[in-house]
């Protein structure tokens, strides 16, 4: 081959980077750092009123205050706006004009998981179990005979509130859905996949011993929910509540333990709720050490998406529309030019290719994990339904951002056409006018309870977040 189409070929063809190829060690090991914070993060966030919680805690360490609605705003100020503990918009004021433009990173904090019912506690010959409903799309199987801990908030009729986390301490009891053994899964084993697991059956073990005394000892001849009394005892001693505070509480059950490095090098980080806080905790960080920027730079931790982002702390919701309205009215533009003028990206994961299910891959469009951050045009299925498609203006211009700032970054979609799909916020925050594309840190096994990340993937999101805001 001569020089010439060598060259012609280097010049005129696409060629994906991996981020080991196009860092520097020092780089490498930036990423490595950054990773640490990101796994104290995870470790702290395993529902999204946590997630919002450490946030808070982290834009309080870098300055920010609370806003409220109504409240004076100024060039320079970085504030954060509390959405009943389950959303979070943190902004900080820029140099230009409003009417220039808000550059917005939007991510969402919840997680695909296994809520707990109003009428939760039961026994059954012996066996103490939480009735559940699951959150999100899970695969059922995956959920049985993995430790399980017990997270959320109860709410009393007189409004106070109790935190429960059972299950992530040292010495703490977890908890299981069981599987049947292998020797009578005859039946269960010749269904399909899908329907192998029920819904109504992922029933989640709690206890086994009967609440006694020495003046009532159990009768095992006639059992009487010794069992589940011993349960809602432990509840009420440990947290002031009974079966009826049950009632009003948000209670889930969540894989238990820490997030782990992956390999011999370390350089993939296992945990549960990657999806989405692997693109949450870039975004947070990349505002909360802005200082004085020229346009106003807003991150958005958004409840709900697994779930269709409706309700008062989804996307669909009104918030977001009412933040840029109040911040329009006290810097004096008009939030109609401000809405036009600004720019989205959706935070969002893309699926990283797994070799071991390659079939379902189309590889020359697809997310490799360690080839940085990824740029998704359209998300949505069959025949891109339920998406935003963003422009080729808007790719235009958050790719110039990119290559500008050195940022590693590849585009892809989420498997072939019409093998299944996918959607994110980004269609909702287009629907206020604002030019949105998709961007986030591709994920092995995806929706599982144990999903995969690569380091360097992530902390390029991270970069490409502090690109995007400057």
């Amino acid at each position: 081959m001569s020089d010439t189409i060598k060259e012609m070929k280097k010049q005129l063809f696409y060629k994906k980077k991996s981020a080991y190829e196009a860092k520097t060690e020092a780089e490498i090991e930036a990423a490595y750092d950054f990773a640490k914070g990101y796994a104290k993060f995870i470790d702290s966030s395993k529902t999204e009123r946590e997630a919002v919680a450490s946030g808070i805690g982290i834009l309080r360490e870098h300055g920010f205050s609370e806003y409220r609605l109504g409240d004076i705003v100024k060039p320079g100020d970085k504030l954060y706006y509390n959405n009943r503990g389950k959303s979070l918009l943190a902004f900080v004021i820029g140099k230009e004009p409003l009417e220039h433009g808000i550059r917005i990173s939007a991510a969402h904090v919840d997680s695909p998981r296994i809520d707990m019912k109003q009428h939760t506690v039961y026994e059954n010959t012996g066996f103490g179990y939480l009735k559940t409903h699951y959150y999100g799309g899970i695969r059922k199987y995956q959920w049985a005979t993995i430790p399980l801990a017990l997270h959320g908030v109860v709410v009393k009729a007189d409004g106070e509130r109790v935190n429960v986390t059972i299950g992530e301490d040292e010495g703490d009891p977890v908890f299981c859905i069981t599987d049947l053994l292998p020797h009578l899964s005859k039946d269960q084993s010749q269904r399909p996949l899908e329907s192998a697991f029920t819904g109504e059956g992922l029933n989640v073990l709690i206890g086994s011993r009967p609440y006694a005394t020495e003046d009532d000892p159990y009768d095992t001849s006639s059992p009487d929910d010794r069992v589940k009394l011993a349960i809602l005892k432990y509840f009420n001693d440990k947290y002031g509540i009974t079966e009826s505070d049950l009632i009003s509480a948000e209670l889930t059950v969540v894989p238990a333990g820490k997030s782990r490095d992956i390999g011999l090098d370390r350089a993939m980080i296992g945990a549960y709720g990657h999806d989405d806080r692997v693109c949450a905790y870039p975004i947070l960080m990349a505002v909360a050490e802005l200082e004085a920027p020229e346009k106003t730079a807003m991150c958005i931790f958004a409840d709900k998406e697994e779930t269709g982002s409706n309700g008062n702390t989804g996307m669909q919701s009104r918030v977001l529309a009412d933040i840029i309205s109040e911040l329009s009215r006290a810097l004096g533009a008009d939030e109609h030019i401000v809405r036009a003028n600004s720019l989205c990206l959706s935070a969002d994961v893309a699926a990283g290719y797994d070799p071991n299910y390659a079939d379902v891959y189309e590889i020359k469009n697809s997310a490799l994990c360690g080839c940085g951050v990824v740029l998704t045009k359209f998300t949505g299925s069959r025949g891109k339904g339920n998406t935003n498609d963003a422009s080729a203006e808007t790719v235009g211009v958050v790719r110039g951002i990119f290559d500008k700032a050195g940022v590693v970054w590849q585009t892809a979609e989420l498997g072939k056409v019409d093998q299944g799909g996918g959607g994110t916020v980004a269609m909702y925050i287009a629907n206020h006018n604002i030019d949105t594309i998709d961007l986030g840190v591709p994920v092995l096994s995806m929706h599982a309870p144990f999903e995969i990340i690569s380091k360097v993937d992530l902390y390029e999101a991270y970069r490409a977040h502090v690109a995007f805001n400057k």
